[in-house]
């Protein structure tokens, strides 16, 4: 161990790392040029290719405008299924029959009018036309069938209605 520590204490060990150390620093410059001309290279480059704008401020410029568009989308689906769903309770389905209720009167002049949603759910409404008055009829109707008495026109009125 004596010996080890005899050649440290030398000049020569002394030199040999002095020199050593000044070779890695001149490695470290060297690497310090190297740097900066790839980093001059690359933003040359990134300049060609952006036709004399900076790419990499382009290519942020198309993602901020990718992530508007995205939001965009994602409120105009939130409108049609609001819109959906709006649609699904509003009248969809009509079906008109006419028909003579009396046989002193000269044509069709009654009719029934069914007017339904997408689940088959509204009014029929029933219009008697005779040569004294004239009178209109309304009846819910739940999922095509309506808790009340219907006439065969009416029947027919909504059968039309819900094969739309």
């Amino acid at each position: 161990m004596e010996i080890i520590l005899d050649i440290l204490k030398t000049d020569a060990v002394l030199i040999i790392i002095f020199c050593g150390l000044i070779l890695l620093f001149l490695l470290y410059l060297i690497n310090i040029i190297k740097l900066s001309k790839l980093n001059k290279n690359y933003k040359c480059f990134m300049n060609k290719i952006g036709n004399g704008n900076n790419i990499q401020e382009t290519i942020e410029n198309y993602i901020k405008k990718i992530e508007e568009v995205q939001k965009e989308n994602n409120d105009l689906r939130n409108y049609c299924k609001q819109l959906d769903s709006t649609l699904a309770t509003s009248i969809q389905k009509i079906g008109l029959i006419r028909y003579n209720a009396f046989k002193d009167t000269g044509s069709d002049l009654s009719f029934t009018l069914a007017l339904l949603n997408e689940k088959n759910t509204g009014v029929v409404l029933n219009g008697i036309y005779s040569r004294e008055m004239s009178n209109i009829y309304a009846k819910p109707v739940e999922e095509g069938i309506s808790t009340y008495t219907l006439s065969e026109e009416e029947k027919q009125a909504i059968k039309k209605a819900i094969e739309l």
